[in-house]
């Protein structure tokens, strides 16, 4: 299969390229392929010829799409309707990502693919209305994506790194730290879901659409951070805050938690969070090796 990659130098992009193994793809980077050009994309679909374009990149700093709203825009909604066209044009699938922050968290059971979206800040307006625009533009070709919580051992580069670098870097200089009991989610290892994707592209019974993929399972940040700590041997005290959902203006979602109804359907199951984030800080430190 031929597969456009863009975002190769990202978490999710860099472990799709280290876990394929049958698939012949092509992973320009941003110099050669800018995603906010529509010239640039159909240049970029008509020398390769993809059957399958994934897209990873995205504007998912929460905070500055509040205050830079035009660009978040620009990237997750009109760069994603660019990209349905043109995938629309060669017949190719379109594979791009949103996320649990589509959802206002009112619910207390995990969301499934078919719940109505209500999003409470910037970022999530944008994914959805970048879900809107791929299916309104091309909805026989586009599959969208929904996970949550990724770290990955390429870091999150936009972020300044991922929830969990960002807790074992708090631990070198910090004996005592705070963190949100408030948001319940389903954190995710992007290694497993770079697996789950590669899987879902090459099933039979595919059908374009709206999926969610996440690590099994559920928890808050505070109960996130206790467990890469508890992992790592780290001794931080660590204080459960509950801010209401309340990040300054920002409103963030208190449940999120996605469920896979679709992809198990399929037979395509993530592994649970704690044993992801285990697997995780093995290979990225070693684990229980003292740090």
């Amino acid at each position: 299969m031929k597969i456009l990659l863009i975002g190769k130098t990202g978490q999710l992009g860099g472990d799709i390229l280290r876990n394929n193994s049958c698939n012949d793809i092509y992973a320009p980077d941003r110099t050669s392929l800018d995603i906010c050009s529509n010239a640039a994309i159909n240049a970029a679909l008509d020398s390769y010829g993809p059957q399958v374009v994934i897209n990873t990149a995205a504007f998912h700093n929460v905070p500055l799409c509040e205050t830079d709203p035009l660009n978040a825009f620009r990237v997750n909604c009109v760069s994603v309707r660019d990209l349905a066209m043109a995938c629309d044009r060669i017949g190719a699938l379109l594979v791009t990502f949103s996320t649990d922050y589509v959802f206002n968290g009112e619910k207390r059971s995990p969301f499934t693919e078919d719940d109505k979206p209500a999003p409470l800040q910037m970022y999530g307006i944008t994914r959805i209305a970048g879900e809107f625009a791929a299916l309104a533009t091309a909805p026989g070709t586009s599959l969208i994506i929904r996970t949550s919580g990724l770290y990955g051992v390429s870091g999150a580069r936009s972020k300044g790194g991922n929830f969990v670098d960002k807790r074992i870097q708090d631990a070198e200089t910090m004996t005592f730290l705070e963190v949100r009991s408030d948001g319940i989610v389903s954190p995710t290892y992007t290694y497993d879901l770079s697996k789950a994707v590669l899987q879902l592209i090459q099933h039979p019974q595919l059908t374009p659409g709206i999926y969610h993929l996440v690590n099994e399972g559920e928890c808050s940040w505070y109960e996130f951070t206790k467990a890469i700590y508890e992992i790592m041997g780290i001794t931080v005290k660590i204080k459960p805050v509950d801010r209401g959902g309340k990040d300054g203006d920002l409103r963030r979602p208190l449940y999120s938690v996605l469920a896979n109804t679709k992809a198990r359907n399929l037979s395509i199951i993530l592994p649970h969070w704690r044993d992801a984030l285990e697997r995780y800080l093995k290979e990225k430190y070693g684990a229980g090796s003292g740090h």
